[in-house]
């Protein structure tokens, strides 16, 4: 379970950032910060705080909701379009989102724990830990943050865009999806640079 060692341990004041919608197809990429006041944190979030993907749907908006409340919590959100994703590529986009989601917050930082294995480049120092969103509780809440506002992104693009199944979807590369796109076609939200995207429109031949 995450918890606040690495923060501790880090002294200052310490924001945790994470992403989502890195492989999906469909989309922007969407990253979350989040900065906790640890003496004034809610129990429910010291002990509901997880790794988004380990998390229901459910739980993950109770605890957005909470988040969103709370006075512990100063949040930040960033988003890279399609369009960015596509003329440089997925891995500058999520680090852009991710400067984005730093520059949402109210306030500066002395150091960004962020989730993954190589660090962006950020207005303040930057420590990238690995499956960071399991070990630190300040990256799982960023991890809430970012899932739950592209969950709720991928829905009105749905609605947009009905019959790719991106409501349950969310974009990624599923049997549904692929089918969709075999015979509805490529819209405006795709990520054009993706290789399976790519290769239906160079080849016009079907996704398998």
């Amino acid at each position: 379970m995450p918890d606040f060692d690495l923060e501790i341990n880090a002294g200052g004041l310490v924001a945790g950032i994470d992403e989502v919608g890195r492989g999906s197809w469909a989309g922007p990429v969407v990253a979350g910060a989040v900065v906790f006041d640890r003496k004034i944190l809610e129990p429910v979030l010291l002990t509901g705080l997880d790794d988004s993907k380990v998390l229901t749907q459910a739980k993950r908006e109770d605890l957005f909701a909470i988040l969103a409340e709370s006075p512990a919590a100063i949040t930040g959100i960033g988003l890279a379009s399609i369009e960015e994703i596509d003329s440089t590529n997925i891995l500058q986009a999520t680090h852009l989102a991710m400067s984005r989601a730093l520059e949402d917050l109210v306030i500066s930082v002395d150091l960004a724990l962020v989730d993954g294995d190589q660090a962006p480049s950020l207005s303040c120092p930057v420590r990238a830990i690995v499956k960071g969103d399991s070990k630190s509780l300040s990256i799982a809440a960023a991890s809430i943050l970012a899932k739950v506002t592209r969950d709720r992104l991928m829905g009105v693009l749905a609605e947009d865009c009905p019959g790719y199944g991106w409501e349950t979807n969310k974009g990624y590369g599923t049997a549904e999806h692929r089918d969709a796109i075999n015979c509805l076609g490529i819209t405006i939200h795709h990520r054009r640079s993706y290789a399976p995207i790519r290769a239906f429109l160079q080849k016009d031949e079907p996704l398998n």
